[in-house]
């Protein structure tokens, strides 16, 4: 098995950046190979000695204590730990690699995001590709794209803004890793040069048919953006397609307006977007309802979400959660160990 650990390529944004975008370009460079979210990396980090969880099927309380304390007898202490914890990541990309025959890997999870101190701990070697985007395009997008709209039940069930933000600014201003910077409407609106810088940025010739992913094989699982494979080549119909809604919905706009306000406006800064004019676009916006995307309309992912959502509301004091329930309780004596 080869060396992996100046051969991995992490792509850090938060859901819905663009990042399963920017992944399919890279992956469609002959040298490089991909595979949709692994998550190898975020139950490492939640082992106990940095992240805990908060429910575990054992004692994670002790666990996390008792993990420590082994770690402060080792020889070296916290580095035996992190090389104990690269040898596991290590055999899941380098066999990965080995099977696909390229020389580099790109692991897009975008839950990295939130575990970036361990991670650049494990892997410095590695090159980070960091995908920012203005922030309230994110935020409509994770609502339309996972909760029909939703901004409440979006940002009750995942805050991403106030969780993603601050996370990968501090990243980007004192991580010492080999990193490289990229803003989505950039990409979108220049991908051929952005995309050329990318290729140098990893040591890679220039392949100017990547920028066309959708010409090209990838490897399909559960995870990632369902919507990315409608589109061949990075387009910017959504760079201002979340001001219109924004515009057109008050109540939408008074939920960004409370998020953007207990944002750092240096951590935007980094980012690449100023706090004092991301809401310019909106008050550019004729007010007209929003154009309905129908070709969306009746993908089956987003039926399947849909439903999902239905059925999740209220469950804990309905019909429905009860039933769930009794079925779980059924299926929990059944598969008990005699």
């Amino acid at each position: 098995m080869q060396s992996i650990r100046d051969k991995l390529i992490f792509v850090i944004g938060p859901p819905r950046s663009g990042s399963t975008m920017l992944q399919r370009m890279l992956g469609s460079h002959s040298a490089i190979y991909t595979h949709p979210e692994p998550h190898i990396i975020t139950p490492l980090a939640h082992l106990g000695y940095y992240e805990s969880v908060d429910k575990a099927p054992y004692d994670h309380i002790n666990a996390a204590e008792a993990i420590r304390e082994y770690v402060e007898d080792l020889p070296g202490k916290e580095e035996d730990y992190l090389d104990a914890c690269r040898a596991y990541a290590d055999i899941l990309y380098g066999r990965m690699l080995d099977q696909a025959g390229r020389s580099m890997m790109v692991d897009k999870t975008p839950a990295y995001g939130l575990v970036l101190p361990f991670l650049s701990k494990l892997y410095p070697e590695a090159k980070y590709i960091v995908l920012t985007r203005q922030p309230l395009a994110i935020l409509s997008s994770y609502a339309n794209s996972f909760f029909e709209g939703d901004y409440d039940a979006a940002v009750s069930f995942n805050n991403i803004l106030e969780r993603y933000v601050p996370a990968m600014a501090k990243f980007l201003r004192e991580a010492e890793v080999p990193k490289y910077h990229i803003g989505y409407e950039d990409l979108v609106r220049r991908p051929e040069e952005k995309m050329a810088e990318i290729f140098a940025f990893l040591g890679l010739p220039n392949e100017e048919g990547a920028v066309d992913y959708g010409k090209h094989q990838h490897v399909e699982k559960s995870y990632g953006d369902p919507k990315v494979k409608h589109q061949s080549r990075p387009t910017t119909k959504s760079v201002s397609k979340w001001a219109k809604e924004l515009a057109f919905d008050t109540h939408k706009r008074d939920i960004a307006q409370a998020i953007v306000d207990r944002l750092d406006p240096g951590d935007l800064q980094t980012w690449g977007y100023d706090k004092a004019t991301l809401f310019e676009r909106v008050a550019e916006a004729s007010g007209q309802p929003p154009e309905k995307d129908k070709k969306w309309q009746w993908d089956s992912y987003r039926l399947k979400r849909k439903a999902f959502l239905s059925l999740r509301k209220n469950i804990q004091n309905n019909n429905v959660g009860k039933a769930v329930r009794k079925v779980k309780y059924y299926c929990d004596v059944l598969l008990r160990e005699s």
